[in-house]
């Protein structure tokens, strides 16, 4: 006769493994699928993920109806830590400004790529990237002033590294700063011929038209 010494804990077995599929089976909140996010957004800014990758988990994530299938974007990676700041949940869809006896604004929740470069020639613009999001951890700025003027400005908690050169004309560094370990970095280079490029940093939100 079959003993029923060992049931009780093949029924705790049991409860427990039905337990964490009912878990499993919990449909996910905003704050969780926001939370996974920035999980991968972190793990993309410290190489473990290529752009590729980055866009297929976000994508997973707020298609993720339950826990387990939010789980898998985040199953192989670290726990989140600080927040990565200004990362994108998209694609840039620009790479160049010019302003030729005109000018342009980039201002706003625009995407950054890696490199973008700006002109000014015989014109004017504008580039605040300050409520922008970066593709990349590390972006390089490069802006020309032939005869016009272009200002640049950044956000206050990110490190900035201004390289540019002025030839008969200003190639403004007030924007150069150096932050905590790990933000961001934005590299601004170029020259001004005959022309003047101002660099500035503030906080989010602030309108510098003025």
């Amino acid at each position: 006769m079959e003993s029923s010494a060992g049931m009780p804990h093949a029924r705790i077995a049991c409860m427990t493994h039905e337990v964490g599929r009912s878990g499993d089976l919990v449909r996910v909140s905003d704050d969780e699928r926001d939370r996974a996010a920035e999980q991968v957004r972190e793990a993309f800014t410290a190489g473990r993920l290529t752009a590729v990758e980055l866009d297929d988990r976000i994508g997973a994530i707020y298609q993720a109806a339950s826990r387990a299938e939010l789980e898998p974007a985040i199953r192989d990676l670290p726990a989140s830590g600080r927040r990565a700041a200004h990362l994108p949940d998209r694609r840039p869809t620009l790479r160049f400004a010019a302003g030729v006896f005109g000018g342009f604004v980039r201002a706003g929740a625009w995407t950054v790529p890696p490199r973008f470069t700006s002109w000014s020639m015989f014109g004017g613009g504008r580039l605040d990237l300050r409520d922008a999001h970066f593709v990349s951890h590390e972006t390089t700025i490069s802006a020309v002033a032939l005869w016009g003027g272009t200002r640049i400005t950044v956000p206050d908690d990110v490190e900035v590294d201004v390289r540019g050169v002025g030839l008969f004309g200003l190639f403004g560094k007030r924007a150069a700063r150096r932050a905590e370990q790990g933000s961001p970095v934005i590299t601004i280079r170029g020259l001004a011929l005959f022309g003047v490029i101002v660099t500035r940093s503030g906080p989010a939100g602030n309108d510098t038209r003025r």
